[in-house]
């Protein structure tokens, strides 16, 4: 008899020692944050755990946990901040779930205090086991801005500044010829969210490169570049030499004008303005077929500029103008539209969700393309008020209605504009970002779209001046899209459908076959001489 009760007794301590054995990665999950991830955790060899108690905590809070399944069920047991965001899930497609032992953990919408490690704790009838995960959060900020200084060495300081980094993020500079640049300096500031902000700077010969680039990353694949164009940038020398070298431009400028004006005299050919009207004409009337072209880059830029920029023939680009407004629906809660659809402006109480331009304010036409071509106009200043500098004005894939970066506002996903981004000049949302000036800054711009052609072209009005074309490929139906930006009280005012002007020959002709009152010619020239001017 007392052999059999030390059997037993001994059969049950061998019983009571059997433990799980609970398996983790070795090495820390990386996500970032406001995304989804899942803590991978399981039981080897394989058991059905839909019997175990699973519980999931963080440091020294085991009665408080992440989540907890017991008797075969989620218990309401949970730290508050993970309620709603914490889930079983699988670690893989192949897993089997709980009937094969695997106990990972989803967790969602990630901040920066699910940093830090996880318990996955697994415990039956006479076992348990338990392992630890770290999980680190990481968040890819903003594309650099770059902008330049000039300095009295004949050399370009160029600053790079770029927010929303979590943790440190490294920065490098290159050359167009892949050379590296020595930084300046470098500094981080930390802020109340934790996201950190980084400033770095170096000076650049314009001899030395076309072209400077700067990077900001995390590890290799998570990086952001800014680029910038320095040979555009002229720089400031001591006076003496900066009043000669205008003087022989102003000398040199006289004289090339002067060649200019009367060289067709000189060769006996037509002006060159004649020989841009009539292309002009040839290019907007004619129904072509699209002609042969080496293929391009998605929503590359090409500057479709003359050696010699004529004057555009705008009343033939307002030949395919259309009655453009605004789709109150879509347009973004933050945003005042006026009650005939034609004026947009962000609502004073706005507040961005972050630094750098307000991607998401952004305002949808309520017309949809698909073939031909179509222009509009907007005018970008008001009457005792400064020009607009800060807009966003272009065309998009129809139903891409929601935004708030400006990595997702790319060609390929639907998007081709021109940003006004105040002191940090223009660019277009082309890939990498290169920033230029526009002078002067356009007071009414014209948009026209060639949907057939890819073709995207932008027109300063009032100087009468082509500005650029994006080239791209264009698929189902586009949008006009409009953003008014933050940091000037001016709106964006689509303009009504400019009408065809009669000439003051017509005028009179008219007026000898149904008389008008004095009051009503002189109104009507008034009329003319103002859409002339326009």
């Amino acid at each position: 008899m007392l052999l059999i009760i030390v059997v037993l007794l001994v059969n049950l301590q061998i019983e009571t020692s059997v433990s799980l054995t609970v398996v983790v990665p070795p090495d820390p999950i990386v996500a970032h944050v406001g995304s989804t991830v899942t803590l991978p955790c399981w039981i080897s060899p394989p058991e059905n755990a839909g019997a175990l108690e699973i519980r999931w905590y963080r440091q020294d809070q085991f009665s408080n946990p992440v989540l907890l399944y017991n008797h075969g069920k989620i218990q309401d047991v949970q730290e508050e901040s993970y309620r709603n965001r914490s889930s079983l899930t699988l670690r893989s497609d192949q897993s089997g779930g709980l009937k094969d032992g695997d106990v990972s953990l989803r967790l969602e919408k990630l901040t920066f205090q699910d940093k830090g490690p996880f318990h996955c704790y697994v415990s039956g009838e006479h076992s348990y086991g338990s392992e630890e995960v770290v999980l680190k959060i990481t968040a890819l900020g903003s594309t650099p801005v770059l902008s330049p200084e000039s300095l009295d060495d004949g050399r370009v300081n160029i600053s790079c500044r770029s927010s929303g980094w979590y943790p440190e993020p490294s920065v490098s500079w290159t050359s167009d010829e892949g050379r590296d640049l020595r930084p300046g300096g470098t500094s981080h500031t930390r802020g109340a969210d934790e996201m950190i902000s980084v400033h770095s700077w170096t000076a650049v010969s314009l001899s030395d490169a076309q072209l400077v680039s700067c990077s900001v990353s995390l590890r290799p694949g998570e990086l952001k570049e800014g680029r910038l164009d320095i040979q555009g940038i002229v720089c400031s020398g001591p006076w003496k030499a900066l009043f000669l070298t205008f003087l022989i431009c102003a000398l040199l400028g006289l004289v090339g004008f002067i060649l200019f004006k009367y060289r067709h005299k000189l060769t006996g050919k037509k002006p060159v303005k004649e020989i841009c009207e009539e292309e002009t004409m040839e290019r907007l009337t004619k129904e072509e077929e699209p002609k042969k072209e080496p293929d391009c880059e998605e929503g590359s830029l090409q500057i479709l500029r003359k050696e010699v920029v004529e004057d555009i023939n705008i009343e033939e680009l307002r030949k395919h103008a259309d009655e453009i407004t605004i789709d109150r629906e879509h347009s973004h809660p933050g945003l005042i539209v006026s009650r005939d659809c034609k004026m947009v402006m962000y609502r004073p109480e706005y507040k961005p969700t972050g630094e750098g331009f307000p991607y998401e304010l952004c305002a949808f036409g309520a017309q949809r393309f698909t073939s031909g071509r179509h222009y509009w106009e907007v005018e970008l200043a008001q009457i005792n008020r400064p020009t607009k500098n800060f807009w966003i004005i272009g065309v998009l894939k129809h139903g891409n209605f929601r935004s708030k970066d400006r990595s997702a506002l790319t060609p390929s996903a639907g998007f081709w504009f021109l940003c006004s981004d105040g002191p940090y000049g223009f660019f277009t949302n082309t890939a990498p970002l290169i920033r230029f000036s526009l002078t002067p800054r356009p007071e009414r711009l014209g948009v026209l779209l060639d949907y057939d052609h890819g073709q995207l072209s932008f027109y300063n009005v009032t100087e009468r001046k082509h500005l650029l074309t994006i080239s791209s490929r264009f698929s189902g139906s586009v949008v006009p899209l409009f953003n008014p930006g933050v940091g000037d009280k001016s709106p964006i005012t689509i303009l009504d459908w400019p009408k065809p002007v009669e000439s003051a020959v017509e005028l009179v002709v008219k007026s000898s076959d149904n008389p008008e009152t004095v009051e009503s010619v002189a109104e009507s020239r008034q009329s003319l001489t103002t859409a002339q001017k326009a």
